[in-house]
């Protein structure tokens, strides 16, 4: 019967916690801002990206990549951002943004680089099924590359509890979820949301948090759907390499949602693995 009481507590000493998280410089702000902004060019983004020599390096070694099959080198920033087109250039901003934010906690059960991996490719696979329902796709990369956000809050805030919860999902075999809320009386949903919150992030991001594992709630945006099917695919076609990688449970409702067919869904495997091999390669 305590639960409840112990889960708002909790809950209240996450929030504590996430304001000690680092948070968003403001030029990573601001350039996030630009990347949202449908009027920001190309060329105002590439000023932006010169600043950082990170994400240059980054977008230079993505254009030059075997996914993009560019017979002559890239060389320059101004070729590579051409090449990429400003889609692709965005994603990359936004993936190396984010996978900066959290430093390496000394949890020794979590596997950050698989964490990532799977972001990344969850973002991707977001975007592709958003594209074939001729949705917002810049929304779907960001909703489906932060969905899980709120593992890294856990891990952050608490990594000797966090570390416990991955104890207790390979000793017992089941969902993470239900892990943390054995452990912890929380959930990275919860933490997710609690960041969310605590970082501005847009609406349609919160829904596809909180709807990634649950999508049949009442009232979320039509992003959380999208997500939830991104991350059952991501987990099946099993792209971050981490061992015993268990699927989630799928909603029958979100996939009848998306009515995509059979032919949809090959091309969208495929080009997951594809284009988040190129992003594997740039980011790690």
């Amino acid at each position: 019967m305590n639960q409840p009481s112990e889960h708002h507590k909790q809950l209240e000493d996450m929030v504590k916690h996430i304001k000690d998280l680092p948070t968003l410089p403001e030029v990573a702000l601001e350039m996030l801002q630009n990347l949202d902004d449908e009027e920001s060019s190309l060329d105002m983004i590439t000023e932006k990206i010169a600043m950082d020599h990170s994400i240059t390096a980054k977008l230079l070694r993505l254009a030059n990549s075997s996914y993009y099959g560019n017979n002559s080198r890239v060389v320059t920033l101004q070729q590579a951002t051409a090449m990429l087109g400003v889609t692709n250039v965005k994603n990359l901003i936004r993936v190396s943004i984010f996978t900066s934010k959290f430093p390496a906690a000394n949890c020794p059960f979590f596997d950050f680089q698989a964490f990532w991996r799977h972001s990344i490719a969850t973002a991707v696979c977001a975007e592709l099924i958003s594209r074939a329902l001729h949705m917002k796709h810049d929304f779907a990369f960001t909703a489906g590359l932060l969905h899980d956000i709120g593992k890294l809050v856990l891990v952050t805030c608490y990594p000797e509890q966090y570390n416990a919860v991955l104890e207790y999902k390979a000793r017992e075999d089941c969902h993470l979820l239900q892990a943390e809320r054995a452990i912890m009386h929380i959930d990275h949903v919860d933490a997710g949301l609690a960041l969310a919150t605590q970082w501005n992030f847009s609406e349609a991001v919160c829904d596809a948090i909180r709807g990634h594992h649950d999508p049949d709630q009442e009232n979320l945006h039509a992003l959380a759907p999208v997500v939830h099917i991104a991350n059952a695919i991501v987990h099946a076609l099993d792209l971050s390499g981490e061992e015993n990688d268990m699927l989630p449970l799928l909603s029958q409702a979100a996939w009848d949602t998306l009515g995509l067919g059979k032919e949809d869904y090959i091309g969208i495997f495929r080009e997951t693995e594809m284009r988040f091999g190129a992003l594997d390669q740039t980011v790690f």
